[in-house]
Formats: structure tokens, sequence, C-alpha cells
């Protein structure tokens, strides 16, 4: 397995992971249960599952009107994209 299809396979992992985190605490929500931290939360989006967490916030309505994951979700996202993009670019040469 190359450096690019562990990070590929990592990034799908922990963004389905993330997706059923949220979609768990949503669920949780409703019924008042026990709470995931939001700083867990932020914390899997940091770590690659920002995707996940978007989508799961759109489909569930999962803290759509907390600033902190509003606007802090996608700005994540840019930010990984840029970096990732300045990965790529700069080792355009290896792949």
């Amino acid at each position: 397995m190359t450096y690019l299809h562990f990070v590929l396979l990592y990034l799908v992992i922990i963004n389905v992971l993330t997706f059923i985190i949220y979609g768990l605490d949503k669920l949780k929500a409703k019924r008042g249960g026990w709470r995931i931290p939001e700083a867990t939360l932020l914390l899997l989006a940091v770590v690659g599952g920002s995707v996940g967490a978007k989508i799961a916030m759109e489909l569930f309505h999962h803290k759509t009107l907390h600033k902190k994951f509003r606007y802090g979700i996608p700005t994540i996202i840019i930010i990984q994209l840029v970096i990732a993009g300045y990965i790529f670019y700069t080792h355009l040469v290896d792949f």
C-alpha cells in the first residue's frame, strides 16, 4: 500500500466515523441522553473528518446554529484543502 493509498483510506475511515458520531450525538440530543462533548466533535473534524462532519451537520440539522460549528467546520475544510494542495504541489514530482 502506498502512502497515498494509506492517506485516502484514513480519510474515508475518519469521515465515516465522524459522520456516525455526529449522528449519534443528534440522536442523543433528541432523546435527552448523555452527549458527546463539542470539543470531541470539533477534534474529529480537525483530524480529518471535516467533510463527514459537514455532511452530518446538514443531513441531521445538528449543530448548525452553533457559530463554532457553522463557521468552524467550513474553515477547517478550507485549511485542510490548502494544506493538501500545498503538499500535493510541493510533491507533484513524486506522484
